[in-house]
């Protein structure tokens, strides 16, 4: 059987006991990267099973092994570095074909960078969207933003440290001035969270640099959540460091 494992996007006691389970019962692990799957096992004293890479350029391949080796009736998990497999990372194609061949699997939940950066945005929550990556190029990005503005729900992305100050910028332009937060290692040990106004964060990002896996969550097109409401948005905070289990990677 498969088993759709989320694994801890930084706080290594976020792995649950089903998903510790399903690792040591497993007869193949593919994940993203095996250097990385192999240090949380390690973590947890779970002897080394059959490791395959599987990730962007290579699906196609590995799902035909993952196949095989579910007809053999083999026990097998499916993971990422970090969270769920199949959201903003390898592992849709496969799901995709095992549900349309009615192959059996399940999904053990456990850590959602989504979720946990929905949450500490304190933005609301009654209704997201998650779009993953946005694009690149600055008129596609800016396109990307246009498609969101008018709506009320909470939008989710991830994006790089790289072009974090880039892409507040454009969501500033296109946006308007809106509540958001920019959430950088989220669990892990140099947390930060970053809670303002669209056009402050563009200003301090601007010139800051950012290391880590980050997040960004911008309020939905509501005016209680753009500047002049009552709602008074936050400063830039650096969550505070305490819990056993986290990574600085």
């Amino acid at each position: 059987m498969l088993h759709v494992t989320a694994t801890p996007i930084g706080n290594l006691g976020d792995l649950s006991p089903r998903a510790l389970a399903a690792f040591k019962n497993a007869a193949l692990i593919a994940c993203e990267d095996t250097r990385r799957t192999w240090q949380l096992l390690t973590h947890f004293d779970v002897p080394r099973p059959d490791m395959v890479s599987y990730r962007q350029g290579n699906e196609d391949r590995v799902t035909e092994t993952i196949l095989a080796a579910l007809a053999a009736g083999k026990e097998v998990v499916l993971c990422s570095d970090g969270g769920y497999p199949g959201i903003s990372d390898p592992g849709y194609r496969l799901i995709r074909t095992c549900a349309r061949q009615g192959i059996a699997y399940e999904v053990i939940p456990g850590a959602s960078a989504v979720n946990v950066a929905l949450l500490m945005s304190g933005l609301s929550t009654s209704s997201f969207t998650f779009r993953g990556f946005p694009p690149r190029g600055p008129g596609a990005l800016r396109n990307w933003f246009a498609e969101d503005r008018d709506r009320e729900h909470t939008l989710v992305c991830y994006e790089s440290p790289f072009r974090i100050a880039a892409t507040l910028q454009a969501a500033y332009e296109v946006l308007g001035d809106r509540e958001a937060a920019v959430c950088i290692e989220l669990t892990k040990l140099h947390e930060r969270v970053s809670r303002g106004y669209l056009g402050d964060l563009a200003k301090e990002y601007a010139n800051l640099k950012v290391k880590g896996e980050v997040a960004l969550v911008i309020a939905g097109n509501n005016p209680k959540f753009r500047r002049g409401a009552d709602v008074k948005a936050a400063g830039s905070i650096q969550t505070p460091v305490g819990s056993t289990g986290r990574t600085a990677k």
